[in-house]
Parts: C-alpha cells; sequence; structure tokens
C-alpha cells in the first residue's frame, strides 16, 4: 500500500511539474509573439521613415540642380543684360524703351 501512495504521489508531482514547464513555455511563447508584433512595427514605421527621406534626397537634389542651373545662368551674358535693364534700368545705345502710361 506504501509503494501505491509513493508511485502515485510521484505521479501527481511528475503532471504537476509537466504542467509548471508548459505553462512557462506557453509563457515565453506568448512574449516572443508580443516582441515580434512590436519590432514589426517598428520595420513598418521605419520603411515608411526611409521612404520619406529618399523624396526629400531626390527633392533637394533636384534643388540643388535647379540651383546649379541658375548659378551658370547667372555668369551668362543674357542674365546681366536682364539685371541691367529691370533694375537699373539701362538700354543699348540707340535702343528706344516704350513705357506704360498709368
Amino acid at each position: 500500500m506504501a509503494k501505491r501512495k509513493v508511485a502515485y504521489r510521484k505521479r501527481h508531482q511528475n503532471r504537476f511539474s509537466m504542467f509548471l514547464v508548459t505553462l512557462v513555455v506557453v509563457m515565453i511563447m506568448v512574449a516572443v509573439a508580443v516582441q515580434s508584433v512590436e519590432l514589426q512595427d517598428k520595420i513598418d514605421s521605419y520603411a515608411s521613415r526611409e521612404k520619406q527621406l529618399e523624396q526629400q534626397i531626390a527633392e533637394e537634389k533636384a534643388r540643388a540642380e535647379e540651383i546649379e542651373e541658375f548659378r551658370k545662368y547667372t555668369q551668362t551674358k543674357a542674365y546681366i543684360e536682364e539685371v541691367a535693364k529691370d533694375k537699373l534700368g539701362l538700354v543699348y545705345e540707340g535702343e528706344i524703351l516704350f513705357k506704360e502710361e498709368n
């Protein structure tokens, strides 16, 4: 009879130990799943941020190109003539200006 009680106790302890091990494994799996979802959200936000930054880089490159073209234009004779006519009111010799009356 004593052997039966010992065997029953061992079997009961074995089941309880297995239950605890299973519970710990399930808890670890849940924690990993939660972390995985959080990491995926971060990855998605970083990907959208990366796209925004790439678009901004492209815009800035286009702007830099426009600035470079303007810099080249400002060194031409046509630009100098335009500024002289518009801002300084200068004209070529023999050129006639027509102005509107207000």
